[in-house]
């Protein structure tokens, strides 16, 4: 395992981290001795950065990470989040405050390595409704009484180290403005073969959500990405275009819908990426990982042999020159060439 610095921070991470998400299944829906078995592994391997969040299972995955973490005996560095809804926004500061305190609390420790808020920021109000939280107005980050003054709160009482936030995508205007504020060490952000823009300009015929070059932006800021979802929802694994079943704990693909035939469609096109020997989940690993402002690649794992595999692509050479190009004129072409 190689590791790398968070932007120019004083946090350094394993480049392969492990994500909690409710995507692979093991945190939320695995029995216990499995997800030890795994999480061991796992820190065997070297992966010292865990990814999670309230939203994970309603806390089911924090409270199992913080329990496994206490039977290994064990304290990887441990990143948080908080999720922003329509009934936080009268009192958004004391929300983060008092969800960093309740994961703290799952987890079992003290202090959270890194605590990110899970809305991606927006120049536009966006209609908050239910349980959505897939963004939060800029406004609502800056103003007093804000996400932002939360996070403060939150540092100053040393309940946090570093702080982040998540990109959703056609918003590097309002990611700026936030990075402007010297509050934040870390993004998260989807970054594949599939859409690349997150790490370089979007190709002009490509249809995708631009994410406006997100990595290179955050790094002149100084401030290191996290990628999530590199394998762009499991359709970047050999086991998907075979058409193999996926494990049983990871959450079902509507292989049927449009967006998802379009997206297989696209992945059987890059059967050139792997080199001998290697899946093409390695490959996609180490597109992402050849980007110097990524600081780690986040794996949603279901099995023991799902870390050995992805842990693999660590440390490894970048694409090939040749494979790029051929990469270059697929993005270029909307992979009709």
């Amino acid at each position: 395992m190689k590791y790398r610095r968070v932007g120019d921070k004083d946090l350094i991470i394993s480049e392969i981290g492990f994500g909690c998400g409710g995507n692979a299944g093991l945190m939320v829906r695995e029995e216990a001795k499995d997800q030890i078995a795994v999480i061991e592994r796992a820190l065997e391997r070297g992966i010292t950065y865990f990814d999670n969040a309230p939203d994970y299972g309603n806390g089911k995955a924090e409270a199992n990470l913080g329990r496994v973490l206490k039977e290994l005996r064990v304290r990887p560095v441990i990143n948080s989040k908080v999720e922003i809804r329509a009934v936080n926004l009268d009192d958004i500061a004391g929300h983060v405050v008092r969800s960093a305190e309740a994961s703290l609390t799952r987890l079992g420790i003290e202090q959270l390595d890194v605590f990110q808020v899970h809305n991606g920021p927006s120049r536009y109000r966006p209609r908050l409704e239910g349980k959505d939280y897939r963004q939060l107005w800029l406004e609502d980050f800056l103003r007093p009484g804000g996400a932002c003054e939360g996070i403060d709160r939150l540092k100053q009482a040393g309940k946090i180290r570093h702080a982040g936030f998540i990109c959703r995508g056609d918003d590097a205007d309002a990611v700026t403005t936030l990075l402007d504020t010297g509050l934040f060490s870390l993004i998260n952000v989807p970054y594949t073969v599939l859409n690349p823009t997150a790490g370089l300009p979007k190709p002009q015929a490509l249809q995708a959500m631009d994410f406006g070059n997100v990595i290179e932006i955050a790094q002149g800021h100084g401030v290191g990405a996290a990628i999530y979802s590199p394998l762009a929802g499991g359709v970047l694994t050999d086991a998907f275009l075979r058409g193999t079943a996926r494990h049983p704990l990871a959450r079902a693909i509507d292989t049927e819908s449009t967006e998802m035939r379009d997206m297989a469609a696209r992945a059987a096109k890059l059967a050139f990426l792997p080199d001998s020997g290697e899946s093409l989940a390695q490959a996609a690993y180490r597109f992402v990982l050849s980007n110097p402002g990524v600081a780690t690649v986040l794996g949603g794992f279901s099995a023991v042999e799902q870390v050995e595999e992805l842990c693999a692509a660590s440390g490894h050479e970048p694409i090939a020159p040749e494979k790029m190009r051929r990469l270059a004129a697929l993005w270029e072409s909307n992979f009709d060439g």
